[in-house]
This record gives structure tokens, C-alpha cells and sequence, in this order.
């Protein structure tokens, strides 16, 4: 399974709960789009993590912005997956991103709100914040390969599901 986050927003700790922590936990790969907001937050994910992959946000402290890239790929089960914060991208700008990284999957964070979408031609995942979700639902993204497609789904910490596609 690869578990995607983003948006924590912490200062020291992973705010991690429920099935948030438990898809961190038990991932292959775990995708942080951006937002950790400090070192000590990064560190204390990174610990719950087999592999981490992150990219910087917009509220990253100085420091850690010089440890993380502004963008990353991953390929995983033979997909190819672009990260971004996205607090820089627009809707093209992402799409014209997941054709220059040869992404089969755009993955970025930012807005908070989670969501699953094919508007772009590559499968979109904004897994929202589950540590900081403002005015939307708090909530992460587990992928998973069937053998014939991915299925992606977006879950509350508690276990709810927002929604699923396959792909």
C-alpha cells in the first residue's frame, strides 16, 4: 500500500491518529505532500514510516525547506507518481507537470481539501490535511494495487471512506 498525506501543520509531533497512523505504519511507501512545518514534525513521521518521500510546502521553517525538494517522483508497482505542495500550481500547471515527469499519478496537497480527480488526464490525489483540515474533512489517501488497476481511497482518520476510484 502507499499512504499519502499532507498538510500536518505541526510543531513537534506527527498528529497522526487512527487510520492515518495505522496506513503510515503498515505502508511500502508513505507520500507527504508538503507542510510538515518543521524538522521535529518531519523527523516524527519519518520514524512511523518504512520509506518516506516528501516535498517542501508553503509553511516549511527554513531549515527543513533546504532538506526537502519542491518536487519528487516515486514509481511504485509500475506507475509513475509526481508530488507537488501545489500552493504554486494551477490546474494546468499540473498537468503540463505529470506530462513533463511522465506521471501516471499528480499527487499535491495545499488546499486541504480532499480529492480525487481525472480533470487533468492523470489521476489527481489531494489527500487534504487529516491533522488541519480547516472547513473540509480531515482525511489521507491509501493506494492500492489490485493486480489490474489501482484503487485509490480517501479516508477520515477514523476509518470513514470520502470516496474511491480505480484506475
Amino acid at each position: 500500500m502507499l499512504a499519502i498525506i499532507s498538510d500536518t501543520h505541526g510543531t513537534d509531533d506527527h498528529r497522526l491518529t487512527g487510520r492515518t497512523l495505522d496506513a503510515v505504519r503498515e505502508a511500502e511507501v508513505v507520500v507527504h505532500a508538503g507542510d510538515f512545518t518543521t524538522e521535529q514534525v518531519y523527523e516524527a513521521i519519518a520514524a512511523e514510516a518504512e520509506t518516506l518521500v516528501a516535498v517542501q510546502g508553503n509553511n516549511e521553517t527554513a531549515p527543513l525547506r533546504e532538506r526537502l525538494p519542491s518536487v519528487a517522483t516515486v514509481e511504485w508497482h509500475d506507475r509513475r507518481f509526481v508530488v507537488v505542495h501545489g500552493h504554486e500550481h494551477s490546474e494546468t500547471a499540473l498537468s503540463l507537470l505529470a506530462r513533463q515527469e511522465a506521471a501516471d499519478v499528480v499527487i499535491a496537497g495545499h488546499s486541504h481539501r480532499p480529492e480525487l480527480s481525472t480533470s487533468l488526464g492523470p489521476l489527481l490525489i489531494n489527500p487534504g490535511s487529516y491533522a488541519d483540515p480547516r472547513r473540509y474533512r480531515p482525511a489521507h489517501a491509501e493506494v492500492v494495487d489490485t493486480g489490474s488497476e489501482l484503487r485509490v481511497t480517501l479516508y477520515e482518520p477514523d476509518g470513514t471512506t470520502i470516496t474511491e476510484v480505480c484506475q
